[in-house]
């Protein structure tokens, strides 16, 4: 349950001692991460149940013949080949490549247009047209943040339809026109989707219309959005490498400039992983063996110029002198971590974090079993904006059943009102992207080493050890007090 293999953790984090008590309780006390559906569910979706990168094996050389027949392209988009994958995915490149890259991404994701704008384009000239790097978009609409965003895949897919050419057309037209048709007040943007599907080449813009109305691509992306699910990706956009010669696959999260991407592609190319690829696998691999810098000294002293934040980033309450340092992974709407706050927490704080013997961080890991954690994370950060995390972190999981629907965001400017914060400044940070990325950040640092929430790592200098899960009140004092003894 436990990813222990991690060296940083086997060597650093001297974890037999207080795992080897209590890991039993992970079990029955913690919320575990990324359920994934029946190989039969994911085939009726329309997408095969592994991931993209594994093919399905043909019965017969005719369908040998077929599946190579399907991906050659016989068009180009800019100057570069275009067509469909095998499994009928619309791609870019060289269909021969040895690396495909597949991309994670929302049309109404700003640091997903960041990134159209920015780096693709130098990606495809260093790499794409030269045949080294074939790209695969998936559609993966986070529709919590982006109410507008699955209807925008809908369209995409019903252009990619008519032609592969069309869909890279439709693509780059709905992120430079993302504003239009992105706004809070464009409640129904597919006027806006019919009027940019006007300006293609060839489109039969009534058949793209029919297609629309009848809502048939709706299940082909809600597929590939379970499969990033799947992969672990929760923010966009996510990247997953495949080196097809050997099968080995890397994921990269978040827009990274392109000298991230060009290091990485290159190292590939050569037959090797990335250098720091380990940090961005979810898991996959062994790690750095490096310790992370919200766990380093550096990364745990207090931010002067942000009162309430680590140098990390991160959020800290209790004295800056205490020997020992709990970060606490957690999750707004696991009952798990509910039943830490409100039961376990006020005894620590009453016998540790009060008396100045342990100071606690908090880091957000919203799981895909509860839809609504990451916005309740941003309502959390919007607060901290305003000093007041703490206030509204018991809040949230005081008043989970409440927030727990489709548009909670007036619940939350409702809990905000109860701490006397800015509501308008409380309400304008609600859609800040910044703020979601602050959690999907934490998120994804967090994969590495947790499996499940709560999950807590107790740090003493540089030794460490995880709880895993909620622990009784008696059980989590004598863990903690063990630390403390042995930091005598």
């Amino acid at each position: 349950m436990l990813k222990s293999q991690n060296p940083w953790f086997r060597s650093k984090l001297g974890l037999i001692g207080i795992v080897a008590i209590f890991g039993i309780l992970l079990i029955a006390n913690g919320c575990s991460t990324l359920a994934t559906p029946p190989a039969e569910e994911a085939e009726e979706a329309g997408v095969a149940a592994d991931a993209p990168a594994e093919a399905a094996e043909s019965d017969s050389e005719a369908d040998v013949e077929e599946s190579e027949a399907a991906e050659t392209p016989t068009e180009t988009y800019n100057g570069i080949p275009v067509g469909y994958t095998e499994e009928g995915y619309v791609f870019r490149g060289n269909p021969d490549a040895p690396i495909t890259m597949y991309e994670y991404s929302d049309y109404q994701c700003p640091f997903c247009q960041r990134y159209f704008s920015q780096t693709e384009p130098a990606l495809n000239e260093a790499y794409v047209q030269s045949g080294q790097v074939k790209v695969v978009f998936m559609d993966f609409p986070l529709e919590q943040l982006h109410p507008n965003a699955p209807q925008a895949h809908a369209a995409a897919t019903c252009v990619a339809e008519q032609s592969p050419v069309a869909f890279w057309q439709m693509h780059a037209l709905l992120f430079e026109t993302r504003d239009a048709w992105s706004s809070q007040a464009t409640s129904n943007p597919v006027t806006h989707f019919i009027e940019l599907a006007q300006q293609i080449d060839d489109m039969d813009v009534l058949d793209f219309e029919n297609c629309l109305a009848s809502g048939r691509t709706e299940a082909t992306v809600e597929a590939t959005y379970n499969t990033a699910r799947e992969l672990g990706f929760s923010g966009t956009p996510s990247f997953q490498f495949v080196v097809e010669e050997s099968g080995e696959s890397y994921e990269l999260v978040g827009a990274q400039p392109f000298d991230r991407f060009s290091s990485w592609i290159d190292a590939m190319v050569a037959g090797e992983a990335p250098a720091d690829a380990a940090a961005d696998s979810g898991g996959g691999g062994e790690g750095s063996g490096e310790i992370p810098f919200w766990a380093t000294a550096e990364g745990l002293a207090l931010d002067p110029d942000k009162p309430g934040f680590t140098v990390a980033g991160d959020h800290s309450r209790g004295s800056i002198d205490a020997k020992v340092v709990v970060i606490e992974y957690s999750d707004f709407q696991c009952p798990f971590c509910q039943r830490h706050t409100t039961q376990t927490q006020p005894i620590l704080d009453e016998k540790f974090v009060d008396t100045g013997l342990v100071r606690w961080v908090f880091k957000h890991f919203p799981l895909n079993i509860h839809p609504y954690a990451p916005a309740a994370g941003v309502a959390a950060e919007c607060a901290a904006e305003q000093g007041q995390f703490w206030e509204m972190h018991d809040l949230l999981f005081k008043n989970v059943s409440a927030w727990s629907i489709s548009e909670p965001n007036p619940i939350f400017e409702g809990l905000a009102a109860e701490l006397d914060l800015d509501a308008d400044a409380y309400a304008t940070c609600l859609l800040d992207e910044e703020m979601m990325q602050r959690v999907q950040s934490d998120f994804a640092e967090g994969r590495q080493f947790v499996q499940g929430t709560p999950t807590f790592i107790v740090m003493f200098g540089e030794q460490g050890r995880i709880i895993p899960g909620a622990l009784p009140a008696e059980s989590f004092v004598e863990a903690l007090q063990g630390v403390l003894d042995a930091a005598q």
